[in-house]
């Protein structure tokens, strides 16, 4: 069953319709309509928010070790249905089929991880300066989450915010995008069906007047988790101040690839190509400006584009396929708007730069390679969230960490070399909250997810995930 095609909300552990306006959702390879459903209205919203209430009372209350091995069992049914999953994900989302079946073994292993860092919320004792007494540091739930996320990773962005929200003991209001609801239903409905207690997860799909507006208005909202982009971020925070809500954001990224000349540019290329191209570039930490020392930016050029020109376009249900589609058309206008702004500043396309003739239903693009751009080109000062590798080169060190620490970001950034000392100088002069040295593998539920400066604050993953859903309880003890 995808629960998204035939239910709307999941409001105090049961599916229903939503008292909004029909809404529609589109596979993005094709253009065409998958479902109907009914969209949330505020109603239901308010209905969510007092489920969730009523939810809270209970979880807060149930064993640490209770709640690990219910977050077990949701893994466990969550495995049992990938296929079903991965399907939907490609289906609302356009990815291939490999690349949904991957992110959602993603989103089990965090429900697996924070099952086990229910167990270990530790507190500490402190000796106290008062004769007789100790102060103690307790860990509590924050309370009600309210978590917002993006559609491009509609499974994994949804597992990180709940995963650690129930292994702490809070509610959670779930408000997925609305352009790919099905993914999100089908998580909700594997939490059911390993039986998760009525209102301790609620789903609400629909408007922004109708969703977001009620929850973030809700003193019974304690905390909202945000994966979006900057300006959606900084909105949200001036709303959340009216309640003084805790507030953690994965914001946007313009991630700095910088390829040094000790590297080899052939292993370079084997994993750089498949990373850039994946989700069609739809990915907050993806590389989006490569930095190329000068004595190696002709072959990585050459290579690169090669590489994008041969990649195989197509719906995500074929296997074969190795790029999909853009989310929509607006996505589609932004790159071509992107891509003349480039051209017009000088930059030389090496691969792609339009809309491939060959797929003409559906929001294809194809992969697009640009060299000589210069960095005042918006392919290298904004995110351009699809297929666009925007390639220049550097010289020295030191001006490639200055020009790849310009601007607001500071999600990801990535250094190729074989040399140990200029791993460790990398690492400590770039301005970011993860730094992958020669791999892109940064998205693990073992390691602390986020970024620092315009992409936001928090972390999602790790030990350290868990500790925005807690509040810290200090008790001063006298005998």
């Amino acid at each position: 069953m995808a629960a998204g095609h035939h239910f709307s909300l999941f409001i105090a552990g049961e599916w229903r319709a939503g008292r909004g306006s029909p809404m529609a959702v589109a596979d993005p390879a094709t253009g065409e309509t998958l479902y109907e459903m009914s969209a949330c209205h505020s109603k239901d919203t308010a209905e969510a928010i007092i489920a969730a209430e009523q939810g809270l009372k209970l979880w807060r209350s149930t064993a640490a070790w209770t709640r690990a091995d219910m977050l077990h069992a949701i893994a466990n049914v969550m495995q049992e249905r990938t296929e079903e999953a991965a399907r939907q994900i490609t289906l609302e989302a356009g990815k291939p089929i490999a690349q949904s079946r991957r992110e959602w073994a993603l989103s089990v292993d965090q429900f697996r991880w924070y099952a086990e860092e229910a167990r270990r919320i530790y507190g500490r004792i402190v000796e106290s300066r008062a004769p007789g007494g100790r102060i103690e540091v307790l860990h509590e739930p924050v309370g009600i989450v309210a978590a917002f996320t993006a559609w491009n990773f509609p499974a994994v962005l949804i597992a990180r915010k709940v995963a650690p929200a129930l292994a702490a003991g809070c509610a959670v209001i779930l408000r997925p995008s609305s352009e790919v609801p099905g993914p999100a239903s089908v998580m909700i409905d594997c939490m059911r069906q390993a039986g998760l207690p009525a209102g301790v997860v609620n789903l609400v799909i629909g408007p922004t007047s109708e969703t977001y507006q009620p929850l973030m208005a809700s003193p019974s909202v304690r905390k909202v988790s945000l994966t979006g982009s900057t300006a959606v971020g900084q909105h949200m925070i001036r709303d959340a101040a009216a309640t003084m809500k805790r507030m953690s954001m994965e914001l946007g990224g313009n991630a700095p690839m910088i390829v040094f000349g000790d590297a080899d540019v052939e292993k370079v290329l084997d994993v750089a190509v498949p990373t850039k191209f994946a989700n069609a570039g739809q990915v907050c930490v993806t590389p989006d400006r490569f930095f190329i020392h000068d004595s190696l930016h002709d072959a990585f050029v050459d290579g690169f584009a090669k590489r994008a020109k041969a990649l195989k376009l197509g719906h995500g249900l074929d296997e074969a396929t190795q790029m999909g589609p853009l989310i929509n058309e607006r996505r589609r206008a932004s790159i071509e708007s992107i891509i003349a702004d480039a051209t017009a500043k000088g930059g030389t396309l090496r691969a792609g730069g339009g809309r491939p003739a060959d797929h003409n239903h559906g929001f294809f693009f194809e992969p697009t390679v640009i060299s000589d751009l210069p960095d005042d080109a918006r392919a290298f000062s904004e995110e351009n969230f699809g297929p666009i590798a925007a390639i220049t080169r550097f010289t020295t060190s030191e001006d490639v960490y200055a020009r790849a620490n310009a601007g607001g970001f500071g999600l990801s950034a990535y250094v190729f070399t074989r040399d140990s000392s200029r791993i460790r100088e990398a690492v400590a002069s770039i301005e970011s909250g993860m730094v992958g040295v020669n791999s892109f593998a940064l998205a693990a539920a073992e390691a602390p997810f986020g970024g620092i400066k315009d992409s936001g604050m928090g972390r999602e993953g790790g030990s350290e995930g868990i500790h925005d859903y807690l509040n810290v309880k200090l008790s001063q003890i006298t005998l």
